[in-house]
């Protein structure tokens, strides 16, 4: 598959780039400013400059599948995480794309029970998640707990109601969940949550929901 990796610059997102780049599929990274793209074609892929607000017609020109790595970091939720979500959404139904995958975050359902600080970002993604949800497109929605920078396992959990006390992950084995879920048919039209376990990513995948 041609694969396109909307925020491909981020933390995740240059993992998912990076492992992608590994693979046999081809590999297109977007990122905000022509600064960025060196970064990504270090990392083995094709960087497209294009603004979620904007135009992205673009960017998804010739692409079979999206993984959406983008965020605000909180400086623009409704406008990045949720509407510029939805713009490529939109973007990818008018290419006749049929694959995209979302990295979304745990408690997006449930905002309440998070601290207030991130309420107002859980309430857009979930706004985008329900619209990807509601579009025509073959997609896999993914939760994950905080994210850390400790040195990938490989292994996970997944589920709807994972233990709260316990659901950091490191974020290349976010990045690698991303990538396999792509082609694991038993995550098209899921939405699961994410944490670090004992299970292998494709063990875990082939029932994404029993966790």
């Amino acid at each position: 598959m041609n694969v396109l990796i909307a925020g491909s610059h981020g933390q995740v997102g240059r993992h998912v780039t990076r492992i992608l780049a590994e693979s046999d599929h081809g590999v297109r990274g977007m990122v905000r400013t022509e600064s960025q793209a060196p970064d990504i074609t270090d990392l083995g892929a094709e960087a497209v400059v294009a603004d979620l607000t904007g135009d992205v017609s673009h960017a998804v020109e010739g692409i079979d599948a999206i993984i959406f790595a983008a965020g605000s970091g909180g400086e623009d939720v409704w406008g990045v995480d949720r509407d510029g979500a939805i713009n490529l959404i939109e973007a990818a139904e008018a290419e006749g794309i049929e694959r995209f995958v979302m990295l979304s975050s745990l408690n997006a359902d449930r905002p309440e029970k998070s601290p207030e600080a991130l309420r107002e970002y859980l309430r857009a993604k979930a706004e985008a998640d329900e619209y990807l949800r509601e579009s025509d497109l073959t997609h896999t929605i993914v939760r994950p707990g905080p994210l850390t920078n400790e040195s990938a396992t490989g292994r996970i959990r997944t589920g709807t109601e994972l233990d709260r006390d316990d659901v950091e992950i490191p974020r290349e084995d976010v990045a690698r969940t991303l990538v396999a879920a792509l082609g694991a048919e038993s995550t098209d039209g899921e939405t699961f949550e994410l944490a670090a376990g004992d299970e292998s990513i494709e063990e875990a995948l082939q029932a994404p929901l029993d966790g």
